[in-house]
């Protein structure tokens, strides 16, 4: 549209810069013919008064002043009139032919006027067209994008309607194998019920078997119990006369034993007393670590430390390789290193001791002497 109007409104300006000089011309052209014109009656009058005499040229104000005082002939008035006539017709031939011009301009301004409005409606026309046209075209676009949409919700509830109908046939299976697993546990279940009461059953009839079997034989055992405890008592009587007798003699041989063990076994404890005790002994460190057996923790904690103190001769007591083995607590010990000279000669069955691990090895300890410790070897058989 604003294309258009800058059209129409150039070539109106073209049309009237082209006239405009050609009026400009056509005027100029005019004006020397007026001034031609009037010049021509102003010399025949004064052809005619060559005769008279000639006067001297009055100042022009003069003449202004009095006009009334030169009249003018007649013929010479006229004259004037006709000029005045002419002239004053000629403008408005002019301003006429300006009018026709401009009327032919008007004109030819209104029909390139109405040509550019033509053209502008008909650029509007097919403006119009193309954006009808534009908006069919987006329509059509929108229905098919509509149908498209509308297809593709049909698709989606279909794929929806086809998994609600799988997640339906599923469940109805999950539900039907439910009820066929409750129906093989009820069954299974009633089976070994039956089996149960069967067995059950069986197992009182082998019971009441058995009882009975228990009572024959007891009548039958309280009837030779009886028999054998009148044949026991008379045997009894002669054992126990018997057996005192052994005893006495087993006693006798017995202390003797014990006595001897007791002397051989002082006699090793003895041989293993220190001199100087604290030159001789050696730790664990000294020795080059502890490399024997090692006691379970939760052994340990029930029968050693501290808190677990006892007296060597309360448990057994043996000789091995020359030296003293005791046994405690499900394992058998022995002194790796010699017993201080000041210790009492029977503290192994005076005194109270206990065993401990202090973080390089198996020690020894004598409640009576707490600050001494002897390295000590463990066994398990």
């Amino acid at each position: 549209m604003r294309l258009v109007e800058r059209i129409s409104t150039t070539a109106v300006f073209l049309i009237l810069g082209c006239g405009a000089p050609a009026f400009a011309r056509q005027g100029q052209e005019e004006k020397p013919k007026q001034q031609e014109q009037p010049a021509k009656p102003e010399q025949k009058p004064q052809e005619k008064p060559a005769q008279q005499p000639k006067q001297e040229p009055q100042p022009k104000q003069q003449q202004q002043q009095h006009p009334q005082q030169q009249p003018k002939p007649q013929p010479e008035q006229k004259q004037q009139q006709q000029q005045q006539q002419h002239a004053q017709q000629q403008p408005k031939a002019q301003q006429d032919q300006q009018q026709k011009q401009q009327q032919q301009q008007q004109a030819n301004s209104n029909k390139q006027q109405q040509q550019a409005k033509s053209q502008q409606d008909q650029q509007q026309k097919q403006q119009d067209q193309a954006n009808s046209n534009k908006q069919q075209q987006q329509h059509a676009q929108q229905q098919a994008k509509s149908q498209q949409d509308q297809q593709q919700k049909q698709q989606q509830q279909a794929n929806s309607n086809k998994q609600q109908q799988q997640h339906a046939q599923q469940q109805a299976k999950s539900q039907q194998d439910q009820q066929q697993k409750q129906q093989q546990q009820q069954a299974n279940s009633t089976k070994q019920q039956q089996q149960h009461d069967n067995s059950q059953k069986q197992e009182q009839q082998i019971t009441k078997q058995q009882q009975d079997q228990q009572r024959q034989g007891q009548q039958q055992q309280q009837d030779r119990s009886a028999n054998q405890s009148q044949q026991q008592a008379r045997g009894q009587q002669q054992q126990r006369s018997d057996q005192q007798a052994h005893v006495q003699q087993v006693h006798m041989q017995s202390q003797q034993e014990q006595h001897r063990q007791e002397g051989e076994q002082q006699g090793v404890w003895q041989q293993h007393r220190a001199s100087n005790w604290q030159s001789e002994h050696r730790d664990w460190q000294q020795r080059g670590g502890y490399n024997g057996y090692r006691i379970p923790q939760d052994h340990y904690n029930g029968y050693f430390g501290s808190g677990h103190s006892f007296r060597i001769y309360s448990y057994p007591v043996v000789i091995v390789g020359g030296y003293p083995r005791f046994q405690y607590g499900g394992y058998w010990f022995s002194l790796a290193d010699s017993w201080p000279e000041y210790w009492s000669s029977n503290w192994y069955d005076d005194d109270d001791v206990y065993i401990d691990y202090s973080g390089d090895g198996y020690y020894l300890y004598n409640r009576r002497y707490p600050r001494d410790r002897i390295a000590i070897n463990v066994y398990v058989d």
